[in-house]
């Protein structure tokens, strides 16, 4: 691969890439995703004979067309990176799967999140109404649904999801936990689904992946998509997880009451805990749209409280200059600096995550016993706000309700094309197919060295908490 100017030239001295230029690019590499075993084209895409809708000339997604992992490029780089590559995600012309034939179960697994009942209702409409499948099934209850009772398995239809994008939460019901591969796999065997539609996050998805290898290990021509589904924005390779944009819109909401609180306090301080365990995208993002916080903690970036340069320093000499300071911290965030008993170093939820103690209470505490040591007397005021819960539970806004549709779309269109064990998403804006088993594993941490948290360092001014004192034995220990 290569890009060949007019002239032919070459690189200057200096490592730049003249206009001018022929560089030689690193051979591209496609992370395919499996076909089923027995999947060939056996009928037409029944979208080119609907009745009302009529396909262009470029609606179908050939056979070739790829998208990349990466945007830029360093022309001038010695070594440049790889060109990775993933099937672009679409409607195919020709289908392996037989639509009279399909039967297929959604279900909804790990915490709430804004947009699982519009994909829930996208799945629903677009198998029916551009597929003509009508077998259709909801699985309650999470992975143990597949294998609990009958009524665990709802048959929906147009009728029964209509309304279900203008709610929150999910109708289906969630669970965490309840991952027994045996039984999921027989469950999903006896009431003989052809495709399987998983909605959740970084543990559904690798519980996703451990179906798929059973799918293969026993010979079933079953396919499994999923859709990745966490609010957090902490899923890799995709560019932003559904729901992600709702749940910043809402916590701007409470970063704004919270800045209402510490300006009507004397020496007032607005604190709101805001959702990111592992990441800090929304705090951040929040931050970025709000432009009314003072400092915005996440799990990326450590900090320390007292002590010259600290947290707590800086938002006194802010309380000084302007009479209120405004805190974001995201929920991972300084969780090494907080006590724990014997008891919670080792407690673990149901998915086998560690239990994080709540900073927000503890934060709150620590600034109001240190306000007491350091400044005796002074009036001091924290209203904490945690918006977490109303932030899962409300529906998707136009955004995300957007994005959701083309997700639940995209994987109806790579399951009908005989696509397995992939998990559809846009990267760098195109919707493509993504091996499950990428991404379980990739993680989207915030890159506290790119333009984004350069951004919120310069809106809010904070300290990079870099400088923190360190004290030799013979700084604190009496001579002699």
């Amino acid at each position: 691969m290569g890009h060949t100017g007019p002239n032919g030239e070459g690189g200057g001295a200096d490592g730049t890439v003249p206009t001018n230029t022929t560089v030689n690019l690193p051979p591209l590499t496609l992370r395919d995703v499996p076909l089923l075993t027995a999947a060939a084209p056996v009928v037409p895409n029944p979208i080119s004979r609907h009745p009302y809708f009529h396909p262009s000339a470029t609606f179908y997604i050939s056979p070739g067309d790829v998208s990349l992992r990466h945007a830029f490029f360093d022309l001038a780089s010695a070594t440049p990176a790889p060109l990775v590559a993933y099937r672009r995600a679409g409607p195919r012309r020709e289908l392996a799967v037989d639509p009279a034939l399909a039967r297929a179960a959604v279900v909804t697994c790990g915490g709430l999140c804004p947009g699982l009942n519009t994909v829930l209702r996208e799945l629903v409409v677009g198998l029916q109404e551009l597929y003509g499948v009508r077998d259709v099934f909801g699985v309650a209850a999470g992975y143990r649904g597949f294998y609990g009772a009958d009524a665990d398995h709802i048959r929906l239809d147009l009728a029964t999801v209509d309304d279900w994008h203008k709610k929150g939460g999910t109708v289906l019901k969630t669970t965490r936990g309840g991952f027994d591969l045996d039984k999921i796999v027989a469950g999903i065997a006896a009431r003989e689904y052809t495709q399987v539609y998983v909605i959740g996050g970084d543990g559904t998805m690798r519980g996703a992946v451990a179906i798929f290898e059973e799918f293969k290990r026993r010979g079933l021509n079953i396919s499994i998509t999923g859709i990745p589904k966490t609010v957090d924005n902490d899923i890799g390779i995709i560019d932003r997880s559904f729901g992600f944009q709702t749940a910043v819109e809402i916590a701007q909401q409470a970063i704004d009451a919270a800045r209402v609180e510490a300006v009507s306090a004397v020496n007032g301080i607005g604190l709101v805990k805001l959702m990111g365990r592992s990441t800090g995208h929304i705090a951040l993002h929040a931050t970025l749209s709000s432009r009314d916080v003072d400092c915005c903690l996440i799990p990326e970036v450590n900090f320390y409280l007292e002590e010259k340069g600290g947290l707590f320093e800086f938002l006194y000499e802010r309380i000084k200059q302007k009479g209120h300071a405004v805190v974001v911290v995201a929920e991972g965030a300084g969780q090494e600096l907080i006590p724990r008993t014997d008891h919670q170093k080792r407690e673990q939820d149901e998915s086998g995550n560690i239990v994080f103690l709540d900073v927000g209470p503890w934060l709150k505490y620590e600034l109001g016993e240190w306000w007491k040591r350091q400044h005796p007397g002074e009036l001091f005021t924290v209203k904490y706000i945690d918006p977490t819960y109303m932030i899962r539970a409300v529906p998707a806004n136009a955004t995300d309700s957007l994005y959701c549709t083309l997700l639940a779309h995209s994987a109806i269109h790579g399951i009908m094309a005989g696509y397995t064990g992939f998990v559809p998403g846009p990267i760098n804006g195109n919707y493509s197919y993504i091996p499950l088993e990428d991404v379980a594993v990739a993680k989207n941490p915030v890159d506290v060295n790119d333009h984004k948290w350069a951004w919120v360092r310069s809106v809010t001014n904070q300290p990079d908490f870099l400088n923190r004192p360190r004290y030799t034995e013979s700084a604190v220990l009496p001579p002699g």
